[in-house]
């Protein structure tokens, strides 16, 4: 997940078509899914994506959003996060957008998978997010503080996890944020996956939401990777009636 559950402050075009290349690496958790995972950037690698997001949330008009997301393993076990928005009013955000306009953090994986037991990885990666564009004026700077964890089995991976969210202002309240994955490994260069995740309140006159939704990620080859997603709520639907996240992912 990647903490874009706020809905008062966030977090298409045509798909390429291309011949995978036969040396591509199995695809990894996290994005396209909101759902985060606490697997880090490699060491002095980075992860980018270049993405568009909409969402239709009753009372809202809809605004795709376009951004860049980075992402660099500064250290060991340890990734730095930015993202930037490409359109100057990116709109209010909703429940099942994958990438924050603006915002940071840093992820912390302080425990190791065990390949041949049940102990997961696990992660902290607290972020912070900033408002942006008129549709957001007045919104305040939010900051979540979730922990993540991951378990692989052959070709089947679950992550998920959940955090707490930091929402000052006016009428707003502090709330809790989850999430559940399950991914599979489908041939050497496509991952199918499922996901629920939802939240608590976020104002004193909301209602907790659930939404499910499902992702995919191509590797064309080791370097550029297509992944999207599309989901929707089942609880306080109109948090999010219907959402896409779409992305061109290039790991160097």
């Amino acid at each position: 997940m990647r903490g874009r559950y706020l809905r008062l402050a966030a977090r298409a075009g045509p798909l390429v078509l291309a011949l995978s290349a036969a040396t591509a690496s199995p695809s990894i958790a996290g994005p396209p899914y909101v759902t985060d995972d606490p697997e880090p950037t490699d060491t002095g690698h980075w992860e980018n994506y270049l993405y568009t997001q909409s969402t239709h949330v009753a009372g809202q008009r809809e605004t795709p959003e376009a951004g860049i997301e980075i992402n660099y393993g500064a250290f060991k076990d340890t990734q730095l996060t930015w993202s930037i928005p490409l359109n100057p009013n990116p709109g209010p955000g909703g429940m099942g957008l994958v990438w924050e306009p603006l915002g940071g953090g840093v992820k912390y994986r302080f425990i190791q998978e065990d390949d041949n037991g049940w102990r997961p990885q696990v992660a902290f990666f607290p972020q912070i997010f900033i408002p942006v564009g008129s549709d957001n004026r007045g919104a305040s700077v939010t900051e979540l503080f979730p922990i993540w964890l991951q378990k692989s089995f052959g070709a089947w991976t679950t992550f998920g996890g959940g955090g707490y969210t930091n929402n000052p202002g006016p009428h707003n309240k502090n709330f809790a944020i989850y999430g559940i994955a399950l991914q599979r490994q489908i041939v050497s260069n496509l991952a199918l996956g499922v996901e629920v995740f939802g939240q608590g309140p976020d104002t004193t006159t909301d209602h907790a939401s659930t939404a499910v939704g499902m992702a995919a990620i191509f590797d064309f080859s080791d370097l550029w990777h297509l992944v999207g997603s599309a989901n929707t709520g089942i609880a306080n639907a109109q948090a999010d009636q219907f959402s896409f996240n779409l992305a061109l992912k290039w790991t160097p």
